[in-house]
């Protein structure tokens, strides 16, 4: 075959598969896989595996980590049929934000093209069309590397417990790096660059005393915390990429009492390394106005920065050459949002991320998947593996 009616069949193959992908995706989304719940976690681990067994074959090596309280995660090998020495590494998350219990007042819907339910957006539909594209080249016979999948139960916490477990797929299987997060929003445009994610607490302590006798007495930490907030605030430089947002404040006993303690949760954004740095040194740098009072940082950087790289790019023109293949058109991203494929990036592999659903809504109530789309970004998937032999 030429390598036009090769991708004219992946994309054929990918039409017949629609119902199937579609139920797949139903029941997927329908087993509820919340961050924070081992228990169910361990379900839709099952689930996944179940799934991934019946669509494309049992792995032939399989390695489980349980990274205490997070959860657990899974390396698969699926090595392709014909013998090859070409490798590629997939990540894909299986849990989502959504609590325990979210299906019973927001169900699975399809509307036309469009279905929405909780994580199909984020990204359970990435993981469904990723299996489907491998089980049409194979069952067409078309070459395609071997694949090491990693199955993380912990990305939407911070992959404190799966980070480990990444890098170490990272750096022991040569070849590119495949997230199959959801893509860019509606557009669907893949995504070459992510910022860097600091994660961060500013914990003030003050000195109580009675508000109405000493009102110039003590040492707030409120009036402290506002000061911090500004200040941070203020350090955003949105031109460079930098956002920061407090986004969460606790403090004080009661109205009559001068606050002895407040907090600050801290959610920053970075494109470059030297912002980084930038931002460590104005946290290192905050000093409380009243010198009765104390500050103090807890916290670090989540997620190193995923720069638009060569490599990236020389991947994203694969992409490009597969859709144009297709009749499609991609275009590419840099988003503030980061995900695993950061790690990858850091430890200077090539990474294409964003090639999971087409929708939007991530982490909202809305979230949804163009099933439509969904059949495009299998075939494309597939269109991609077979370039990377």
């Amino acid at each position: 075959m030429t390598a036009t009616v090769v991708d004219v069949d992946l994309l054929e193959a990918a039409v017949a598969r629609r119902a199937q992908m579609v139920d797949d995706l139903v029941a997927y989304v329908e087993t509820e896989t919340p961050s924070d719940d081992l228990a169910l976690l361990r379900i839709g681990l099952d689930h996944v595996e179940r799934f991934l067994a019946a669509t494309v074959g049992p792995f032939a090596e399989r390695t489980l980590h349980e990274p205490g309280q997070h959860g657990p995660v899974v390396v698969g090998d699926l090595v392709a049929p014909d013998s090859t020495e070409s490798w590629v590494v997939v990540l894909c998350h299986y849990d989502t934000v959504w609590a325990a219990g979210t299906l019973a007042d927001w169900p699975v819907r399809i509307d036309g093209s469009r279905l929405t339910g909780p994580g199909a957006y984020d990204m359970k539909a990435g993981l469904v069309q990723f299996a489907h594209a491998i089980a049409l080249l194979d069952g067409l016979g078309v070459p395609r590397p071997n694949i090491r999948l990693v199955l993380n139960g912990d990305e939407e916490v911070g992959s404190i417990g799966s980070r480990p477990v990444i890098e170490d797929v990272v750096r022991r299987t040569p070849g590119p790096v495949l997230v199959f997060e959801a893509s860019a929003g509606p557009d669907g445009a893949l995504k070459t660059a992510r910022k860097g994610v600091g994660l961060f607490d500013v914990h003030i302590r003050g000195v109580e005393v009675h508000a109405g006798l000493h009102p110039a007495g003590g040492a707030s930490a409120v009036d402290e915390l506002a000061r911090v907030v500004l200040a941070l605030h203020g350090a955003a430089d949105l031109d460079a990429g930098t956002s920061l947002n407090v986004g969460v404040v606790t403090g004080g006993t009661r109205p009559n009492v001068r606050a002895g303690a407040a907090t600050a949760a801290l959610d920053v954004r970075v494109s470059s390394d030297a912002e980084s740095t930038r931002i460590d040194e104005v946290l290192a740098g905050l000093e409380p106005a009243n010198p009765a009072a104390s500050i103090a940082v807890t916290g670090d950087w989540n997620r190193p920065v995923m720069a638009r790289t060569d490599r990236n790019v020389e991947l994203f023109r694969v992409a490009e050459t597969a859709a144009a293949a297709l009749g499609l058109t991609i275009a590419e991203t840099s988003v503030g949002g980061a995900s695993d494929g950061n790690f990858a990036a850091a430890l200077g592999a090539a990474v294409l991320d964003g090639l999971g659903a087409v929708g939007d809504g991530a982490h909202a109530r809305h979230e949804w998947v163009d099933l439509d789309r969904m059949v495009e970004r299998t075939a494309l998937t597939a269109g991609v593996l077979r370039r990377l032999v």
